[in-house]
């Protein structure tokens, strides 16, 4: 079958629509946790503050999408969890060069700039969070 009708097939999977929704919810929560860090840590400078604020975040997010997002997927524990972090890493590369594009490049407001590269790097994560990190 071709990607385009796996694709067409997984979209009509109720299950990966309800994952979806969790993955938001748990990246949601992780997104508030990662503005307040950065916020807090900004006299560090904006990239080191990125830098730590998704290393807190990422932790939270990793427990809660392992024990409900993805609970039916539990496959070893370290295992599963230096691939979320392989994830969560190429998603931080990708957010630091959205970050650098806004904020050093575009000139716009440290928060604002996090925030729209957070977005930006969210369905990178799900895909490589769901197709590989958590896969059955």
């Amino acid at each position: 079958m071709s990607a385009a009708g796996r694709t067409v097939q997984a979209l009509r999977r109720p299950h990966n629509w309800i994952q979806l929704a969790k993955f938001g919810a748990v990246g949601a929560t992780g997104f508030a946790i990662n503005l307040a860090v950065y916020k807090a840590l900004l006299g560090i400078g904006a990239h080191s503050a990125a830098a730590v604020s998704f290393i807190v975040a990422a932790a939270s997010n990793y427990w809660w999408n392992r024990h409900w997002t993805f609970s039916g997927q539990k496959g070893s524990f370290a295992l599963q969890g230096m691939r979320f972090y392989a994830v969560s890493v190429a998603a931080f590369v990708v957010n630091q060069i959205w970050l650098a594009v806004f904020l050093d490049w575009l000139g716009w407001g440290k928060v604002v700039s996090q925030a729209m590269a957070i977005i930006l790097v969210t369905p990178l994560n799900f895909l490589g969070n769901k197709l590989w990190s958590f896969r059955k």
